[in-house]
């Protein structure tokens, strides 16, 4: 029996069901399993305790239950103190004072064999010294930004890259990920590929036109969706709407962007064709993406985006640009474009693909190899080897 402890700052719950899904999905995959006792440990960062309670959003994340069981996982919710826009390269440490008594009071009646810390930062740097105290081996997950958002900053640099070095394992979503963390000087011999997966049973290809039909929708269709904020690049995607007339834009996600865009639509005349309709839980996903002739996400930063596989499972082709493992999933013409980060450049890779439409079947057999079993056994594998290394000691 493998004892796993799931260490994650990003994992839904009630007042964000969608934060996280792929961290959701892939641990209650592994939780599944048989020969797996599994609990999880989300923490949740707040400020102090009279702003929490000025702001609407913090107030929400201030009521969540310490713990609770969520789709049959027992969780436990810590609140961590940090400081809004000046906490980030604080938040390791707060987070590891914060769950030193928790981890210690779990591990007196659940004795865990490995600490799985999905997230490289802040989770990656709290999970070593916790680990370390605790005796057990520790592996870390890196999903994107986490490497190339905070590992550009100097002191979260050092940070990660001394956590990689002590990490028994290490996981990266993409090959591409994989080596910017060695060139972070991480240890690349510890570190494996673990790509995400993708629900073949929901994601699937539809009557596109029947879809279109339940959304309102004539003509040519592109979908975005994601968080609204300028690493996504909605913004350029709505100005390549100006040189694709007759086609509509829908961009799912919510975010700080969302007034700027609103804005920036009004400005270019767009309102009879580009629509932002909010944050969509995850079953509304499927039928979008089936409806749309094109998913693009002009991201200026990536590990392995859910939304590009789940796209091309749906037989719907993505436009992205060449960041992270953006060529492991465009691997061949029927899956879409590359483009550069540019107006321009993206509303010609649209046009391609609505000029050039590949059988919704063929661009879905590039999805194929993305399935949550895939990911289920490597990331079993990889933490059993870590265990059993670790009860060797």
């Amino acid at each position: 029996m493998l004892r796993v402890l799931t260490l994650s700052t990003l994992f839904p719950d009630r007042t964000r069901p969608t934060f996280g899904v792929f961290v959701e999905r892939q641990t209650l995959g592994l939780a599944a399993r048989p020969d797996v006792e599994l609990r999880v440990v989300a923490p949740v960062a707040l400020p102090p305790v009279g702003w929490a309670r000025r702001h609407p959003a913090y107030r929400q994340l201030a009521a969540l239950p310490p713990r609770e069981t969520w789709k049959g996982i027992d969780v436990h919710r810590p609140v961590f103190p940090t400081v809004p826009l000046v906490g980030g390269a604080l938040n390791p440490w707060s987070m590891w004072w914060t769950l030193l008594p928790l981890l210690d009071a779990i591990r007196a009646d659940f004795a865990f064999d490995v600490i799985d810390a999905e997230f490289f930062y802040p989770d990656g740097p709290a999970a070593v010294r916790l680990a370390r105290r605790l005796g057990v081996p520790v592996s870390i997950k890196a999903r994107g930004a986490d490497i190339q958002m905070w590992g550009h900053r100097p002191l979260c640099r050092s940070m990660i890259a001394r956590a990689g070095r002590q990490a028994q394992g290490m996981l990266a979503v993409s090959a591409a990920l994989r080596e910017k963390m060695i060139g972070l000087g991480l240890p690349g011999d510890r570190i494996a590929v673990h790509q995400t997966g993708v629900d073949q049973s929901i994601f699937r290809p539809r009557d596109r036109a029947a879809a279109k039909a339940a959304l309102g929708v004539e003509g040519p269709l592109v979908v975005t969706i994601g968080h609204l904020i300028s690493r996504k690049g909605q913004g350029l995607l709505i100005e390549a709407m100006a040189a694709l007339p007759g086609a509509t834009l829908l961009i799912a996600g919510q975010g700080p962007d969302r007034a700027m865009l609103e804005g920036r639509i009004i400005a270019l005349g767009l309102q009879d064709r580009v629509r932002l309709i909010g944050p969509q839980p995850h079953e509304a996903l499927p039928p979008l993406l089936a409806a749309a002739d094109v998913m693009a996400l002009p991201s200026w930063s990536e590990g392995l985006a859910n939304v590009w596989v789940e796209a091309l499972a749906c037989g719907t082709p993505v436009v992205i640009t060449d960041v992270g493992g953006a060529r492991e999933v465009v691997d061949r013409p029927a899956a879409g474009r590359l483009v550069d980060r540019t107006p321009g450049a993206i509303a010609e890779g649209i046009r391609q693909l609505l000029a050039d439409p590949r059988p919704q079947d063929e661009v879905a057999e590039a999805a194929k190899r993305f399935t949550w079993e895939r990911n289920s056994e490597t990331l079993y594998a990889h933490l059993l080897g870590l265990a059993k290394a670790g009860r060797a000691l």
